[in-house]
């Protein structure tokens, strides 16, 4: 599997683009952070504070910071040494939707130093609201903060989805191949692999991506299903054994009588494990980094019935600041610019679905309450 790959482009020319904005979630730095945090991840919904503090507890496990600043970080840097290794000239910047540094600070700082077209990473891979257009309605929260402060907007576009570019899917395999060979030998032929990610409304994942792809499970589940498959194909060409795998979903957070995505991760381990599996690895392919729902989630509740269960359990690595991640985005990058100056490109995309849109569509992974979003086929800024 090769490492990246842009097609036939042969310059490192990022125009018209002149800087690239790392587009995060964001997460406390402290126990006093905690719930302020959570209360602009949750601003409108009426979450009581005291609510808020018993949802914190997975925070404060961990002193009430969240890792996904510091990986942020070492993303920053990894992004800002490749583009530098390889010649191309353009500044990376980062924000957060719920976190300083906020995504209007960092674009109001990146306007007034004269940047005007702007590609934004989110650390998102997938199509879904939350993990799309809600960072798409954040950026046109940020347009019209500095519109209404008479700065002149600049132009926005978001990098498409790479959920299955090679630079992506490649650190993946080799975490799992890695937490596989950790994994006692008297066990490790009869290994399942669980490939989780966050669980989503069922009404979010089948109304996620474009219109055309809307039905059970929508883009979100059919994305992370390719992935999946990809992944386990090139374990088994690997190591010659065939394990069987799953989907599963963790971090659920919605109230109880609202239908998500199913099985937990948790419901799973005891199924394998009543069927006689003799060990499992997780795969944490829904998430960029090991944030909070890695570390919580699958690093301490999911050990922890793991554990229970007298069930042997791996966790392979998320992609983080792995420099094949940041070749992956450099071409990204410059296949889109190369785009915008109306070259003929060939996008680097494995397995069955293809690459994605370099536009969000109209309708594609709708908000039950509709606002403005930049970067997209809908935006109020063209």
């Amino acid at each position: 599997m090769p490492d990246h790959a842009i097609g036939a482009l042969d310059a490192l020319d990022a125009k018209p683009y002149d800087a690239l904005l790392l587009l995060s979630f964001g997460g406390p730095e402290g126990p006093d952070d905690v719930v302020p945090f959570l209360e602009n991840v949750t601003r409108g919904r009426g979450i009581p504070k005291e609510r808020l503090k018993e949802v914190g507890q997975h925070y404060f496990l961990f002193g009430g910071v969240s890792p996904i600043n510091a990986q942020n970080r070492a993303l920053l840097d990894a992004l800002r040494k490749d583009f530098a290794d390889h010649g191309l000239d353009l500044p990376v910047y980062w924000g957060n939707r719920n976190w300083a540094p906020y995504v209007t600070d960092t674009l109001r700082e990146m306007v007034t130093e004269g940047h005007r077209r702007i590609l934004v990473l989110a650390t998102s891979a997938y199509a879904s609201y939350s993990g799309c257009r809600q960072y798409r309605e954040d950026l046109a929260g940020a347009l019209a903060a500095l519109e209404a402060e008479g700065l002149e907007l600049p132009r926005i576009d978001k990098l498409r989805h790479y959920f299955n570019h090679p630079g992506f899917v490649g650190p993946m395999t080799e975490g799992v191949l890695d937490s596989l060979a950790d994994l006692p030998q008297d066990v490790r032929a009869g290994a399942h692999i669980a490939f989780t990610t966050h669980s989503i409304p069922d009404s979010a994942a089948d109304t996620s991506g474009p219109a055309e792809d809307h039905g059970e499970g929508g883009a979100y589940v059919r994305q992370h299903l390719d992935v999946a498959k990809l992944i386990a194909d090139a374990v088994r060409e690997r190591t010659g054994v065939d394990h069987p795998w799953r989907l599963v979903y963790q971090s659920r957070s919605g109230a109880p009588h609202i239908p998500w995505l199913e099985p937990d991760i948790c419901d799973h381990l005891e199924e394998l494990h009543g069927a006689g599996v003799p060990a499992v690895v997780m795969a944490p392919i829904g998430f960029v980094s090991d944030h909070m729902e890695v570390l919580y989630d699958l690093d301490t509740e999911a050990r922890a019935k793991a554990q229970e269960l007298g069930l042997p359990v791996r966790r392979s690595a998320t992609v983080g600041a792995d420099p094949r991640f940041a070749a992956a985005v450099r071409d990204l990058v410059l296949e889109r610019a190369a785009t915008e100056r109306g070259q003929r490109v060939t996008p680097c995309a494995l397995g069955a679905l293809g690459p994605s849109h370099n536009l969000c569509p109209v309708g594609c992974c709708p908000a039950r309450a509709p606002k403005p979003a930049a970067a997209g086929a809908d935006s109020p800024y063209a």
